[in-house]
């Protein structure tokens, strides 16, 4: 009797575990018999009431329009740029955003590239200037023609090139940032 009532209990445990342990499978609904019945969805109610950490992973940028929402409050984390986009208006690319990993970051992805992650084709981003208030900003390939006001730490500008100058609101956000041997300013480097 002692050893069928620790059977029982070992199974019963298994069961719990398999059922708590694949994160892969947190969306799904399961019912009683342990087949899965279609996954969770979710509801206007937690969208409206999402922050951007929440919300959309990425925005494609093709016109002004979208590059004025993807780099606003609205925007997410991952702007990627399908053409060149030019703007009037002085650009802010706000903060409070997370990749995927749950780590503060935006990106201007300003390129396209294939499957193996080879840069296939570069843009331009035109605007009078843009102020970076997300931290962990990067600047990745293709160009920006303009100023670029940095408000924020750990900025970097990975292959690409700023056409203008790239100024820092301090000391310390200068010396957080990064620009790697492939990216190219034409004009001052400076603190404000």
């Amino acid at each position: 009797m002692i050893k069928w009532n620790k059977l029982l209990l070992i199974t019963a445990s298994m069961g719990l575990l398999a059922a708590c342990g694949n994160d892969e499978e947190a969306d799904e609904t399961v019912d009683d018999s342990g087949e899965v019945v279609e996954e969770a969805e979710e509801t206007e109610e937690t969208e409206e009431n999402s922050d951007v950490t929440t919300g959309a992973t990425q925005v494609r940028v093709s016109d002004e329009d979208s590059l004025l929402e993807g780099v606003s409050d609205a925007g997410a984390w991952i702007i990627i740029f399908e053409d060149n986009v030019s703007s009037d208006e002085d650009l802010v690319l706000t903060g409070g955003f997370e990749n995927n990993n749950g780590d503060a970051e935006r990106k201007l992805a300003l390129y396209e590239q294939d499957a193996d992650r080879n840069v296939t084709d570069t843009f331009t981003l035109s605007a009078p200037m843009i102020t970076i208030e997300q931290e962990s900003t990067r600047l990745q390939y293709g160009t920006f023609e303009g100023d670029v006001y940095v408000d924020a730490e750990n900025f970097r500008l990975v292959g690409g090139t700023i056409d203008g100058d790239l100024i820092f609101a301090s000391e310390e956000y200068e010396e957080s940032a990064e620009i790697d041997d492939e990216s190219t300013i034409t004009g001052e480097i400076r603190v404000d």
